[in-house]
C-alpha cells in the first residue's frame, strides 16, 4: 500500500514535481521523521525553508541508505514572525544545523531546542540587531576553570573561525566552534545570477579545495532538471576527476598531520606526493584543483589516451611511495603514540550528530554515497566503503591511507574500462559487467542554458573527500531556479570536531583539528 506522507527518488541526482511532494501538518511530519529515524543508516540531507508570497514552504530530504532512497516531504506554515514549532532536534539532534540555520534565516522559533544559536550570520538574517560580536557562547562558572579563545585569526594562512575552550588546567570540557566571518550569499547568488556557466564557476569556489566535488554535484542538479543523459565515458570521466581530488586532499592531509607532530619525514614526502597528483590534474585540465574540468551536458576536456597513460603512471609512482612513507608513519611508536586515542568520536556519538564522510567512516558508520545512492559512473556498481571502528587520530588518517589505495584502483579500472575494447572489470566485488567498444562512444561540448524542468525539485549528492555533499534546486513554471540550497559535509561533522577535543589536553586541539580538517567557507557559504 502506497504511503502518502512522502515521495521516494531512487536515482541519484533525481527530480520530482513540486506538486507530487506530500504536504503534511506538522504534527503529522515530525511524528512520520520520527518513524523514519528510527531506522538504521536513516538520516537528513537537506531541511529548508522557501518563502513564499503567502507562507512557509518546508522541505526535508532524507537519505535511507539501506534501500539506497531518497524520501521527500514537505509542510507549510504562515507568515507569522511569532510562529514557533516543536523542535526535532529535541528527539534527533542532527536536525540541531538545520533547525539553527532557520531560526536564523527566517526568526521561526523551535521550543525545545537545547542549541537554538546562529551558524552563519547572513546579511539578511531575521534579526539584524545582533552581529557576531553578540554570539552567545556556552559558558561555566568554577573558580579553577578558564577560557582559551583561539582566532578568527589564526597563525597559518586558514579561513577565520573562532574555537572557545573552556578548561580545568589543560584538560578541556568544552569547545564551542563560532563560524560565519565569511559568508558569501552563495545560495543567493545561484539564484540572482541566471546562468549555467556562471553557476558552474560558482559551485566551484563554495570550497576550494572540493571544486570538483561541489561541481559535479551542480553539474548533476542541472544535466537532471535539463533532461541530459550522462554519456558513459564523461561519468566515468567525472569520477576519475572526483577520486583524483580525493587522492590529493588525503595525501596532503596525512603531510598535515604529520607537521602537527613533527615528523617532518612524512610531512616532506607527502606534500611532494600531493604536489604530483594535483599537477595530474593541472595536466588534464590546466588548473591543478581541477576548476573547469566539470560542466554539465559535456566536457571541455576529454581525458584522451596520452592523458590516460600519465595518470596511470602517476598512479604507479605515487601509490609505491605513498605506502613505503605510510608504512613507516603507522609503525613508529612516536606517531602512534600521538595517533592512538586522540581525538575519539563513539559511533553513538557519530550517529546522533548525524556525521557523514570520514568522520562517520572512522567511528564505525557505514555512510558512504558511493554506496548508499550511487551517482555517475558508480550507479549500478557495488561499492564498499572503507569502515573504522575506533574514532580516534589514527582513524582518520589510516582512513585517507584507506582510501586512497582503493581511489586508485577505481581510477585504474575506470580507465581500462574506455581504453580497451571488450574487456570485463569489476570494481572490488561489484558484479563483473561486460564493456564493449565503449571508447567509441564521443562526449560533446557542454551545453550551457539548457532550458530546465519547470515547477520542479532535483537533488543531487556526491561523495566528496570529506564526505556527503547534497545540492537541491527549485524551478518555477518557467524553468528559472528560484531555490537554490548547497550542503558541504563540514556543516553536519563541526559538532564532531568539538566532541574529539573534549576530555584531551589543548595542546591535543590542533592535531585533531587537522584529523578532520573541515571546512570554514564550506560551512559559511
Amino acid at each position: 500500500m502506497k504511503d502518502n506522507r512522502y515521495i521516494e527518488l531512487f536515482s541519484n541526482p533525481g527530480k520530482v514535481l513540486l506538486d507530487d511532494i506530500p504536504v503534511l501538518n506538522y504534527d503529522d511530519f515530525a511524528a512520520f521523521l520520527d518513524s523514519l529515524m528510527g531506522e538504521e543508516g536513516t538520516h537528513c540531507v537537506a531541511y529548508f525553508v522557501v518563502p513564499l508570497p503567502d507562507k512557509y514552504k518546508f522541505i526535508c530530504c532524507m537519505a535511507a541508505d539501506e534501500n539506497h532512497a531518497i524520501l521527500l516531504c514537505s509542510h507549510e506554515q504562515p507568515l507569522d514572525p511569532a510562529l514557533s514549532l516543536q523542535a526535532l532536534t529535541a528527539r534527533h539532534f542532527q536536525f540541531h544545523v538545520f533547525e539553527r540555520e532557520i531560526h536564523e534565516n527566517f526568526g521561526i522559533g523551535f521550543h525545545g531546542h537545547p542549541w537554538l544559536k546562529p551558524i552563519r550570520f547572513p546579511f539578511d538574517r531575521a534579526d539584524q540587531s545582533k552581529g557576531m560580536n553578540d554570539y552567545p557562547f556556552y559558558s561555566i562558572d568554577g573558580d579553577e576553570l578558564h577560557e582559551v579563545g583561539v582566532g578568527p585569526i589564526h597563525a597559518g594562512i586558514i579561513e577565520p573561525g573562532h574555537f572557545r575552550f573552556i578548561c580545568h588546567g589543560e584538560l578541556v570540557l568544552h569547545l564551542e566552534i563560532h563560524l560565519g566571518y565569511q559568508h558569501r550569499g552563495v545560495e543567493r547568488l545561484f539564484v540572482e545570477r541566471p546562468g549555467t556557466l556562471k553557476q558552474s564557476v560558482l559551485a566551484e569556489s563554495i570550497a576550494g579545495d572540493t571544486a570538483v566535488g561541489h561541481a559535479l554535484a551542480y553539474a548533476g542538479l542541472i544535466d537532471s532538471l535539463a533532461g541530459y543523459d550522462v554519456p558513459e565515458q564523461l561519468a566515468a570521466e567525472r569520477i576519475i576527476a572526483l577520486e583524483l581530488e580525493r587522492i590529493a586532499m588525503h595525501i596532503g592531509d596525512t603531510a598535515a598531520l604529520c607537521t602537527d607532530i613533527a615528523y617532518q619525514f612524512g610531512q616532506v614526502v607527502n606534500e611532494a606526493l600531493r604536489t604530483v597528483i594535483i599537477n595530474t590534474t593541472q595536466l588534464w585540465c590546466g588548473n591543478r584543483f581541477g576548476k573547469g574540468l566539470i560542466r554539465h551536458g559535456g566536457t571541455n576536456y576529454p581525458l584522451t589516451d596520452d592523458i590516460s597513460s600519465q595518470v596511470l603512471k602517476n598512479l604507479d609512482d605515487v601509490q609505491a611511495r605513498y605506502l613505503q612513507v605510510t608504512d613507516r608513519i603507522f609503525s613508529l611508536p612516536s606517531v602512534l603514540g600521538r595517533f592512538e586515542g586522540t581525538g575519539k568520536v563513539t559511533t553513538m556519538q557519530a550517529s546522533l550528530i548525524g556525521a557523514v564522510g570520514m568522520a562517520a567512516k572512522s567511528s564505525g558508520m557505514y555512510r558512504d554515497i558511493r554506496w548508499s545512492h550511487p551517482f555517475s559512473a558508480y550507479a549500478g556498481q557495488l561499492y564498499e566503503p572503507v569502515m573504522l571502528e575506533k574514532g580516534d587520530v589514527w582513524s582518520r588518517a589510516m582512513l585517507r591511507k584507506l582510501e586512497v589505495e582503493k581511489s586508485m584502483a577505481v581510477i585504474r579500472e575506470l580507465i581500462r574500462e574506455f581504453t580497451i575494447d571488450d574487456l570485463r572489470f569489476t570494481i572490488e566485488g561489484a558484479p563483473q559487467l561486460k564493456i564493449e567498444n565503449r571508447k567509441s562512444k564521443m562526449v560533446s561540448k557542454p551545453a550551457y542554458d539548457p532550458p530546465l524542468a519547470p515547477s520542479s525539485l532535483a537533488i543531487s549528492m556526491v561523495e566528496g573527500w570529506r564526505g556527503e555533499i547534497c545540492h537541491v534546486a527549485m524551478t518555477d513554471s518557467a524553468g528559472h531556479i528560484i531555490h537554490y540550497k548547497a550542503k558541504d559535509p563540514s556543516f553536519h561533522n563541526w559538532m564532531a570536531l568539538a566532541l574529539a577535543v573534549r576530555n584531551q589536553e589543548i595542546s591535543d586541539f590542533p592535531l585533531c583539528n587537522k584529523s578532520f580538517n573541515l571546512s570554514y567557507c564550506g560551512n559559511d557559504l
